[in-house]
C-alpha cells in the first residue's frame, strides 16, 4: 500500500497555507472594516504568520527558494534594517525603531520569496482551482460593489478600515467601491486576476463550466462599471492587451479565439443594456472627463502622464535623497502610524520615491533594480511559455507585473496580490497545452534523415550516427 511520505505531507501543508494566504487576502479587508474594526491594525499583518509558517515548512522540506533573487533581497533587506537603526537611534527609542523598520522589512522584502515558493510547490491542478474560485468569487464581489455603489458615502457598507471614515469618491456623489477590500486597489488587482482567468478559459476552452464563465463575465463587466476607478479599467485593459503579444507569438491562437470573441461581444452588449451598468458607466465616464478637464489633457494623455509621473518623480527624488535615507518603513502608512498616530504618507506616495527616501540612493536603487530584474526575468519565462503553447503564465503575469514593478508594497493588499499572482504565473508554466501543435524538432547533429553525412569517416559515422542493425547469420529472420 502506498503511503504518503513526510515530504509529501509537508508539501501538502504548504499548499494549504498558500490557500489560507489567498482567502485572508480576499477577506482581511472585510474583517478590518466590518467584523472586528477595533483590531484593524493587527489584522493588517494577519497573513504574515501564515507566510512564516509556510517558509518554515519549505525549509524543512528543502523547497525554500534559495536563488540569486532571494539572496540579493536578503542582503539588501538586512543592510537597510541595520542602517535604519543607525539613522534613527538619536531620535527614537529602540523599540519604536524596531517597529518601523520591521514593518518596512516586511513590506519590501519578506513576501517576495513567496513568488518562487508558489511556483515551486503548486501543481497545475492547484492553479486551475485558484482560477475556479476566483471566477466564482467575482459574482458576490460584484453584488457587494453594486450595494456600495448605490449606498451613500457614509453608509455602513462604505466604511474604511477601522470602521471610521468614508471611501474616496469617484463622481456624481458615488464612491470608488472597494468590495471586501480595505481600499479600491484590492478591486483593481482582483478584477485583473479574474480577467486573466477568463481570457485563458476563452482561449483554451473546456477548462471551466460554461455557466461559470457566463456568471463571472457578467459580474466582471458590472463590477468594472460600478468601480468608479480608472485603475480598474486600466488593469483589465492591460490583461486583454497581452493578447496582442500572444497572437504575435502564437498566431494559431487567433482562430480559436475568434468565435469566443464574437460570443463575448454579443454577451457584453446584452449586459450593457442593464440599468446598473448604464448608471455605473455614466459615473465612470464622468470620472474620466473630470480628470481630463482638470489636467487639460485628453483622457488617453492623462492616463499616460499619470503612469509616467511616478517614474519621473522618483528619478528626481533619487538625486535629493540622503545617502543613508530616513529609515526603512517610515514612508509607509503603518510606519507613519507608529510615529505620529495617524495614517499618512510622510515621504512620498510614489513607490520608488518612497524607497529612495527610506533607504537612500545606493540601497534604494539596488532594491528597485531587483524588482525591475524580477519583472524582466519572469516576463521572459512567460514569453517562452507562450512560444511552447502555454498562454496562462503571460496572462497571469500581465495582471501582476505593474504592481510588482512599482506598486505600493506598503499597502498589504497590493503586496499580497503582486506576489501571489506572479507565483501563480510561475506555477502555470507546468501546463502543456495539447491544443496547439508542437514545434518541429530539429534534425540530430551528425545525421540527416538517418543517412551518412558526406565526407565523414566510417568511424565517425558509427560514433555519431545510429548503430547499424545487428547481422543475422541464420534463423528464420534472414529467410
Amino acid at each position: 500500500m502506498n503511503q504518503d511520505t513526510p515530504e509529501s505531507n509537508t508539501l501538502r501543508n504548504i499548499r494549504w497555507l498558500i490557500w489560507l494566504y489567498f482567502w485572508l487576502l480576499i477577506f482581511e479587508g472585510a474583517l478590518r472594516k466590518w467584523v472586528v474594526p477595533q483590531l484593524s491594525n493587527p489584522i493588517l499583518i494577519v497573513r504574515d504568520p501564515v507566510l512564516l509558517l509556510a517558509y518554515f515548512l519549505a525549509v524543512r522540506a528543502r523547497v525554500f527558494p534559495m536563488n540569486k533573487w532571494v539572496f540579493a533581497l536578503g542582503v539588501i533587506g538586512v543592510l537597510s534594517t541595520l542602517l535604519t537603526f543607525v539613522t534613527l537611534w538619536p531620535y527614537l527609542r529602540p523599540s519604536r525603531i524596531a517597529l518601523v523598520a520591521g514593518y518596512g522589512f516586511r513590506s519590501n522584502f519578506l513576501h517576495l520569496p513567496l513568488i518562487f515558493l508558489v511556483g515551486r510547490v503548486l501543481r497545475m491542478e492547484d492553479v486551475k482551482r485558484f482560477g475556479y474560485w476566483t471566477l466564482l468569487l467575482m459574482a458576490p464581489m460584484a453584488m457587494l460593489m453594486v450595494g456600495q455603489f448605490r449606498a451613500s458615502p457614509d453608509a455602513f457598507l462604505n466604511r474604511t478600515a477601522g470602521g471610521e471614515g468614508e471611501m474616496m469618491t469617484a463622481a456624481l456623489g458615488k464612491v470608488r467601491t472597494a468590495g471586501t477590500f480595505s481600499f479600491v486597489l484590492g478591486v483593481v488587482a482582483f478584477c485583473a486576476l479574474v480577467t486573466a482567468f477568463l481570457v485563458w478559459a476563452a482561449l483554451k476552452r473546456d477548462v471551466y463550466k460554461s455557466w461559470v464563465l457566463v456568471v463571472a463575465g457578467s459580474a466582471l463587466i458590472i463590477g468594472i462599471s460600478v468601480s468608479g476607478s480608472r485603475s480598474v479599467v486600466g488593469a483589465c485593459a492591460v490583461v486583454v492587451g497581452s493578447l496582442l503579444v500572444i497572437f504575435c507569438l502564437r498566431p494559431s491562437a487567433v482562430n480559436r479565439f475568434g468565435q469566443t470573441l464574437i460570443v463575448a461581444l454579443i454577451f457584453g452588449l446584452i449586459v450593457s443594456q442593464t440599468p446598473i451598468f448604464k448608471e455605473g458607466f455614466n459615473v465612470l465616464s464622468t470620472r474620466f472627463s473630470e480628470v481630463a478637464q482638470a489636467t487639460e489633457k485628453s483622457i488617453g494623455a492623462g492616463v499616460v502622464e499619470r503612469v509616467l509621473s511616478d517614474f519621473s518623480e522618483s528619478f528626481f527624488v533619487l538625486t535629493k535623497a540622503p545617502f543613508l535615507g530616513y529609515g526603512l518603513g517610515i514612508g509607509t502608512n503603518a510606519g507613519a502610524k507608529f510615529l505620529t498616530g495617524h495614517n499618512m504618507f510622510l515621504l512620498s506616495e510614489g513607490e520608488w520615491s518612497r524607497v529612495f527616501l527610506e533607504s537612500g540612493p545606493v540601497l534604494g536603487l539596488a532594491y528597485v533594480c531587483c524588482r525591475i530584474g524580477l519583472v524582466f526575468a519572469i516576463g521572459l519565462l512567460c514569453l517562452r511559455s507562450v512560444k511552447a503553447g502555454n498562454v496562462l503564465p503571460l496572462l497571469l503575469f500581465s495582471a501582476s507585473f505593474l504592481p510588482l514593478l512599482n506598486g505600493q508594497f506598503g499597502q498589504p493588499t497590493v503586496l499580497g496580490f503582486s506576489v501571489l499572482v506572479t507565483g501563480l504565473a510561475l506555477a502555470a508554466r507546468k501546463l502543456e497545452d495539447d491544443d496547439l501543435p508542437p514545434a518541429p524538432e530539429a534534425p540530430s547533429v551528425g545525421r540527416v534523415a538517418g543517412r551518412r553525412v558526406v565526407g565523414r569517416s566510417a568511424y565517425a559515422n558509427r560514433l555519431h550516427g545510429s548503430p547499424p542493425p545487428r547481422p543475422h547469420a541464420n534463423g528464420s529472420v534472414d529467410r
